[in-house]
C-alpha cells in the first residue's frame, strides 16, 4: 500500500517472492532505508522516486521483468550492492556511473548488448557480472574500474577484450568463456591473474599463451590452444540449465543420437619414430573408443548376466546327462 511511505524509521524492507507488478512511488519517502529486496516478483519497471532512498545500500531486484533501470537510481550515492540478474534489461542507463559507492554489481541473464561508458567511473566497483547476455563488445572505459577484483562476461557475443583492461590493476579473475573470441589483448600480461577462463572444460585456471600477430591489424597479440573460441550451436545455448549440462546431455540424448555420434568419435594417436614395418606401425596405434550410453552399459550387462544365467544352466544339464548315462552303464553292467 502507499502508506509504507509513512514508515520514515524502517531501515529494511523484504517484499522477495510475491506477485507484486509495482511499487508505489511513496516508497521513494523512506530515507533511512538501508536494504531493499523486491527478487522474484512481477515487476515491469521501478518507480523513478526510488532515488529519495539516499541511505539505500543494497538494491536487490533479481527475477523480475525489468527492461531498464530508472535513472534517478544514479543518485543513490551510498548504494553498495546492486543485484538485477535474471530481468529483460534492454540498456542499462548511463547514470550508473553515478553510484560511486558500488561495489558489486550483478547484470546475469539479462538482454544486454552493451555496458554504458560510465561504468568506468566506477571507482569501488569489486564484482562486475553480466554473464549471459547479449554483449557484442566491452567499452574500453571498464579499465577505469581500478578496484575491479573479478570480471565475469561468459556466455556473450565477444569478438574481442578492449587492451584497456589491463588499466583494471587489481583485476585477479576474468571469465570470458563462451564467446567469439579469437585472441586476447597482449596486455594482460601486465595483469596478476589467479584465473583466466576460455572454456567450460578447463583442467587449468591459467593457460600458457604465445605471443602472435594480428594478420588483418597487426597487432600483437596473445594466442593458447582455446582460442579462437567457436560460437555455441544455434538453440544449445539457450536449453542448457545453469547447472549439471552434462547430466542433462546425458538424460536427454537418444541412445540412437548417441551411436551416431560414437561412430564419428573414434580417433587415433600415433607415435612419431623411425618408420618400421606396417604391421607394426599398426600395433603401435592407440585407438581413443567412445564411453559408451549408459543405458548402452545397463544392456551390455543384462546380455552378460543372460549368457551366463544360460552358461550355469547348460552346465547344469551336462553334469545330469552325464550322471544318467554314468546310472545307464551301471545297470548295463550289472545286467
Amino acid at each position: 500500500p502507499e502508506t509504507i511511505g509513512a514508515l520514515f524509521n524502517l531501515k529494511d524492507l523484504w517484499l522477495d517472492g510475491n506477485q507484486l507488478a509495482e511499487i508505489p512511488q511513496e516508497v521513494g519517502n523512506l530515507k533511512n532505508l538501508l536494504c531493499l529486496d523486491v527478487s522474484e516478483n512481477k515487476l515491469e519497471c521501478l518507480p523513478e522516486e526510488i532515488s529519495g532512498l539516499t541511505s539505500l545500500t543494497d538494491l536487490l531486484v533479481s527475477q523480475n521483468l525489468l527492461q531498464v533501470l530508472p535513472d534517478g537510481i544514479g543518485k543513490l550515492r551510498r548504494l553498495s550492492i546492486l543485484k538485477v540478474d535474471q530481468n529483460k534489461l534492454i540498456q542499462l542507463t548511463d547514470s550508473i556511473g553515478d553510484c560511486e559507492s558500488l561495489t558489486e554489481l550483478v547484470l546475469t541473464e539479462n538482454q544486454l548488448q552493451s555496458l554504458p561508458k560510465s561504468i568506468g567511473r566506477l571507482k569501488k566497483l569489486n564484482n562486475l557480472n553480466a554473464d549471459r547476455n547479449k554483449l557484442t563488445s566491452l567499452p574500453k572505459e571498464v579499465g577505469g574500474c581500478c578496484s575491479l577484483n573479478v570480471f565475469s562476461v561468459r556466455d556473450n557475443r565477444l569478438s574481442r577484450i578492449p587492451p584497456e583492461i589491463s588499466q583494471a590493476t587489481e583485476l585477479h579473475v576474468l571469465d570470458v568463456a563462451g564467446n567469439r573470441l579469437t585472441y586476447l589483448p597482449i596486455s594482460l600480461t601486465t595483469l596478476k591473474l589467479k584465473a583466466l577462463w576460455l572454456s567450460d572444460n578447463q583442467s587449468q585456471p591459467l593457460l600458457t599463451f604465445q605471443t602472435d600477430t594480428d594478420p588483418e591489424t597487426g597487432e600483437k597479440i596473445l594466442t593458447c590452444v582455446l582460442l579462437p573460441q567457436m560460437p555455441s550451436e544455434p538453440g544449445c545455448q539457450d536449453n542448457l540449465p545453469r547447472c549439471g549440462a552434462l547430466e542433462s546431455l546425458v538424460n536427454e540424448m537418444s541412445d540412437e543420437t548417441w551411436n551416431e555420434r560414437a561412430v564419428n568419435r573414434v580417433s587415433a594417436i600415433r607415435f612419431l619414430e623411425d618408420e618400421k614395418d606396417e604391421e607394426e606401425n599398426e600395433m603401435r596405434t592407440l585407438l581413443r573408443r567412445a564411453t559408451p550410453h549408459p543405458g548402452e552399459l545397463k544392456n551390455m550387462k543384462k546380455t552378460v548376466e543372460n549368457l551366463r544365467n544360460d552358461m550355469n544352466a547348460a552346465k547344469g544339464l551336462d553334469s545330469n546327462k552325464n550322471e544318467v548315462n554314468n546310472a545307464i552303464d551301471r545297470v548295463t553292467t550289472s545286467v
